[in-house]
């Protein structure tokens, strides 16, 4: 899985089919079979009952019918000998004195085994107990096929190269416990299934929850080919389902009811599949009570040039679809007021400290603060915003922290510095123009003093407004912004923050506040550790001296959430930021990010409490337990080796 980075390229085929035409049928998939394998891709899969049409009626209890299919199989894989792709077709199978519906699974000129559909639909438009035999009866283990004795049974999984392939077939999925969650507890990682559902009013939108849904449990890939045009439309009509999805996320899907054939390719991240389902240890706990009792089928899993067809976001904390975002942030800050609130109530704090600089991070703390303080029906003028200008400290900062702090009516205070850094460098005998790492966090370290003891003074509790991203990357100072009495943001990261200040600004604010926070959202992000230039403006930009923060996002979610290497992470970061970021640019910050991780452990093992928010979180406590002198040369090096 190495070379590819686990990346498995899938295709779900609705071909265009004539009922009970076998000739035609077979050419039609040998055709995108080719297609297939020009497109590079690696597994194929067709719609139940492919080979003759899923809509032949009693013609299934024909002689003729089933010897022409065994033919146009026998073509079939006599055509595609020189294809290394693994093909899994739909046809039924006689054996003895029953006929199956099954999944014919072959390559390159070779077939591996044959899967019988286990649940057969005898309800409503369906009557597939009319002519075939559940797979679930079935006494016999080989049948004899083209000439060869093949493995027959529900029982099979095909297995290359660490990656395992299950099939089941329509009926199978809609039943209580599908096939397929076997199969993934004895190691499938990809579920094929072959279908013919027909189309009636709201039932695509439950197939795909199906789908979805069951993707998600077994945390697998799923394929599902479903019958389309050509289908009899005598009762009923086939718009030919086609879908792609990685547990839960649907990579890619059909057109429905077009009257061309279509192939729907993506890739499946098996990689990222067993990630997740190591991490998530009760996934295995139901392989040992269900025993491991699968016959594993050898394949060849070719080797290709790898070229993502799938969609790699750049804002994995961000949703791209505006409804969901919209959603999302209203849940975020619902979580971070109620932990707050409970907090609040627990201590019996008589007020809320945050120091207000005017930045994304202090802003998205008061306004959490205001909601939790309204949520408790408290007076606003418990919360205590206290701005502390610096030398760093810009007017458009300045006057935006005031204007924020008096729109939202909360107790204002005022405290320079300046003079208390002065003595402090005098007492540290530091010379006060060599503005280095002394100089900016004995600043950070002033504020948080102040803070603590305005805090003791009023009988309340600082609430810390650092984020995920500075966490990630040790952008804190310790024991200055890194500490606090409850740190609500504790696991939001920098890309989200701005789109929860914008949403509290669309949605709950108006006037004043509101064009204040827009402009908020419109200001470099800075620490203001250092003066400002000759025209007053910030010249201590964050992204210019740690990197964007786009990419240690994108490579901090990336890496927690899924383990994934650091060449893994550049291959992905050169497809989700094509054309905003140059390779070396994207191996410059993503070295940095390696280095600064591992290096800056130590100040995340002593986080202050603050509610988790999504599925990536540092806590020391839950999350993310790491040693705080753990080595990260081996990442380096592979960082210097891409």
């Amino acid at each position: 899985m190495g070379q590819n980075f686990g990346f498995v390229k899938v295709a779900a085929a609705i071909p265009r089919v004539e009922i009970a035409d076998c000739i035609y049928n077979e050419r039609e998939i040998y055709n995108q079979i080719v297609e297939a394998v020009r497109r590079n891709v690696q597994i194929i899969v067709f719609p139940e009952l492919s080979i003759t049409a899923y809509t032949c009626g009693d013609l299934f209890g024909h002689t003729l019918l089933l010897e022409q299919a065994r033919k146009a199989l026998s073509l079939l894989v006599e055509e595609t000998r020189d294809y290394p792709i693994l093909c899994i077709v739909g046809m039924p199978v006689a054996a003895g004195n029953c006929l199956y519906n099954c999944a014919v699974v072959f390559q390159s000129g070779k077939i591996l085994g044959v899967v019988p559909k286990s649940y057969l639909p005898n309800y409503k438009e369906f009557y597939e107990e009319r002519w075939f035999t559940s797979g679930i009866s079935a006494t016999i283990d080989t049948i004899e096929l083209c000439g060869d004795r093949v493995p027959f049974g529900t029982d099979l999984l095909f297995e290359s190269a660490g990656v395992v392939v299950g099939v089941e077939l329509c009926e199978d999925l809609w039943v209580p416990i599908p096939p397929s969650s076997y199969l993934v507890q004895q190691g499938a990682d990809i579920i094929v299934n072959l279908s013919a559902t027909n189309e009636l009013i709201g039932k695509h939108s439950y197939l795909l929850s199906l789908v979805r849904q069951q993707s998600a449990r077994c945390v697998a890939g799923y394929v599902y080919a479903s019958a389309g045009f050509g289908e009899s439309s005598t009762d009923l009509v086939f718009a030919g389902n086609g879908l792609v999805v990685e547990n839960g996320s649907i990579l890619a899907e059909s057109k429905r009811f077009s009257s061309t054939p279509q192939l729907v390719v993506s890739e499946i991240d098996v990689e990222r599949l067993r990630t997740e389902r190591r991490v998530m240890t009760s996934f295995a706990k139901g392989a040992w009570a269900h025993g491991r009792d699968a016959r594993f089928i050898p394949f060849v899993l070719t080797d290709i040039p790898l070229r993502l067809t799938r969609k790699v976001g750049a804002f994995p904390f961000v949703p791209s679809d505006s409804l969901v975002l919209n959603e999302r942030c209203a849940e975020i800050l619902d979580i971070q007021s109620s932990g707050l609130a409970k907090r609040l109530v627990h201590t019996q704090a008589q007020s809320v400290v945050l120091g207000i600089s005017g930045g994304l991070d202090s802003t998205l703390a008061l306004l959490v603060a205001v909601r939790t303080l309204d949520k408790l029906g408290w007076n606003r003028e418990k919360i205590i915003g206290v701005t502390m200008p610096g030398f760093g400290t810009t007017g458009r900062t300045y006057h935006n922290a005031m204007m924020l702090m008096r729109s939202l009516g909360i107790t204002i205070r005022e405290i320079s510095i300046r003079e208390a850094c002065e003595l402090h460098f005098k007492d540290i005998n530091h010379d006060i123009s060599i503005q280095d790492i002394t100089y900016e966090n004995s600043q950070a370290r002033e504020r948080t003093q102040i803070l603590m003891d305005i805090a003791n003074q009023t009988g309340g509790l600082v609430i810390g407004t650092g984020d995920l991203s500075e966490l990630a990357l040790g952008w804190a100072t310790y024991n200055g912004d890194h500490m606090s009495m409850y740190a609500i943001s504790t696991s939001i990261p920098k890309t989200l923050v701005k789109y929860l200040v914008s949403w509290v600004a669309e949605n709950e604010l108006v006037g004043e506040a509101r064009d204040t926070l827009i402009d908020i959202v419109n200001t470099p992000i800075s620490p203001e550790l250092i003066p400002a230039d000759e025209n007053g403006e910030i010249k201590q930009k964050t992204e210019d001296l740690v990197g964007p923060y786009a990419l240690h996002d994108f490579f901090l979610y990336n890496m927690l959430r899924f383990g994934f290497s650091p060449a893994k992470l550049y291959f992905l970061a050169q497809y989700a930021f094509e054309g905003v970021y140059e390779p070396d640019t994207i191996k410059k910050w993503l070295k940095i990010f390696c280095r600064r991780f591992f290096n800056q452990q130590f100040k995340r093992s002593c986080l202050p409490d603050g509610p988790k928010v999504g599925t990536v979180s540092l806590s020391p406590r839950g999350d993310w337990r790491m040693p705080s002198d753990a080595s990260s040369a081996m990442w380096q090096k592979e960082c210097d080796e891409l």
